[in-house]
């Protein structure tokens, strides 16, 4: 069986938060960097999500916990996000295209398991904290 992967790769947003002298700070101590890279991956799983982005593995353990969102809610949930970032992805125009590199496959109809669907909508409130992005069916969302 082939593992298909979900990569989010966001080492652009990495040199662009970088560049920037604006504090990015998200209420995470800045010397908590142990690893950042995740990758959730085990045989019995046909899809992995690997996530490499400074400063998420610290912030995730200050959220809601596994088991909090049922995986339909998580689910629906990213399909939407995925909708809208792909559509800012081919925009570079109107959204930075140092935040939005790469379009993110993430097909509705497939069952991608919990902790997959768990980490990707973390990952997308963790993105639109860090980098202060709105996406339009979020907004009043508790982050």
């Amino acid at each position: 069986m082939i593992k298909k992967v979900i990569y989010i790769i966001v080492l652009g947003v990495f040199i662009y938060s970088c560049a920037t002298t604006k504090d990015r700070n998200i209420g995470v101590a800045s010397n908590t960097t142990v690893s950042d890279t995740l990758r959730i991956a085990n045989d019995s799983l046909e899809y992995e999500i690997i996530i490499i982005e400074p400063g998420f593995n610290a912030w995730l353990v200050t959220q809601r916990p596994r088991g909090y969102y049922s995986e339909q809610f998580l689910a629906s949930r990213n399909n939407l996000f995925v909708i809208e970032y792909n559509q800012r992805v081919t925009q570079p125009q109107r959204f930075n295209p140092n935040l939005y590199l790469q379009q993110i496959n993430y097909e509705s109809q497939i069952d991608y398991g919990y902790e997959v669907n768990y980490l990707l909508y973390n990952y997308f409130l963790y993105f639109q904290q860090r980098y202060r992005q709105r996406f339009a069916f979020s907004r009043g969302q508790r982050f």
